[in-house]
């Protein structure tokens, strides 16, 4: 396909342009993003390293923390060197891949709590049936559907959006490489673009949100008709961590992509992309860690046996 973009480089307008809060800035974006790293690759750690925690829930869980991982190195290291440095500039083909990565993923981690909470319903509402629904090869062909769902969406995208003429202004408004502030710096009709993004995000996002409600829906009524206080204690925890997620991750990606184009405020979807790029993946495995008493003991045991290897060398 050939490229008629008339640029071969793109300029980051950025968060904001006042000189005094660069590196305020710089700071705060580069504690979330190794808090972001530690906080994930310490869950998939943890997941290998206890047999306790070899179930499909974790097992969802592990892939969550990747995804995240992924996601926030494809905008967060970007933003931080704007800060650092004030190079703002992103080339044509890091600007396309930066984008791939991003959307990939973020449709990759819709999908996949989707997949948790068809997982919860299975353990909740078919407990009997429960190691025969969710089984290891179950578990890894929704995983790989997932993967392969978010490369094809990001695919469709990337190609639509960089088939574009770019030849007006090559700088845009925001902090990455994201579909609508693209589609607004372009010269060439974007009506298939954007027809394109609201077919694809409300079948991504509002088609598996409506699937994420119903099965908690299922599930809550479930709980309700439980027996034992303590079972409805540990459902409700278990559940409330991924609804939790579920409900700040799917509230920013409504707010930002199913709206026209023409609807947009770029200052105001700049602080939503904010939450689901950085804060979210930061906040994923607190939420999952925090109310989860099999991650706390897996952590302490990864603990104690660091602390007992420690005291044999000395």
């Amino acid at each position: 396909m050939e490229n008629i973009s008339e640029v071969t480089e793109f300029i980051l307008v950025g968060l904001t342009d006042v000189p005094e809060l660069q590196i305020p800035l710089s700071i705060v974006f580069t504690l979330i993003y190794l808090i972001t790293l530690i906080g994930n690759l310490g869950m998939i750690m943890l997941i290998l390293l206890d047999s306790r925690l070899h179930t499909p829930m974790y097992f969802f869980l592990s892939n969550l923390s990747l995804v995240d991982c992924v996601y926030a190195s494809a905008v967060t290291p970007k933003v931080m060197v704007g800060f650092l440095t004030g190079n703002k500039i992103i080339s044509y083909n890091a600007c396309a891949a930066q984008m791939f990565f991003f959307v990939a993923f973020i449709a990759i981690e819709s999908l996949i709590l989707a997949s948790m909470a068809y997982d919860r319903h299975a353990a909740v509402c078919k407990p009997l049936h429960y190691t025969t629904t969710m089984t290891s090869t179950t578990c890894i062909l929704i995983v790989t559907c997932c993967y392969m769902c978010g490369i094809l969406q990001s695919s469709i995208h990337v190609g639509l959006a960089f088939h574009l003429s770019f030849c007006l202004s090559n700088m845009i408004n925001h902090f990455f490489c994201d579909i609508p502030p693209l589609l607004n710096i372009s010269c060439s009709d974007t009506y298939t673009n954007e027809i394109t993004l609201l077919i694809l995000a409300t079948l991504d996002v509002v088609f598996t949100l409506l699937v994420i409600l119903n099965t908690y829906l299922l599930i809550f009524i479930a709980i309700l008709r439980m027996r034992s206080a303590d079972a409805r204690k540990k459902a409700f925890s278990t559940c409330a961590s991924h609804f939790i997620t579920v409900a700040i991750f799917f509230g920013s990606l409504i707010f930002m992509y199913l709206q026209p184009s023409s609807s947009h405020s770029m200052e105001t979807d700049k602080i939503a992309s904010v939450f689901y790029t950085m804060v979210i993946p930061m906040l994923n495995p607190m939420v999952y860690s925090l109310r989860n008493k099999e991650v706390k003991n897996a952590f302490m045991k990864v603990v104690g046996k660091i602390k007992s290897s420690l005291n044999l060398v000395n």
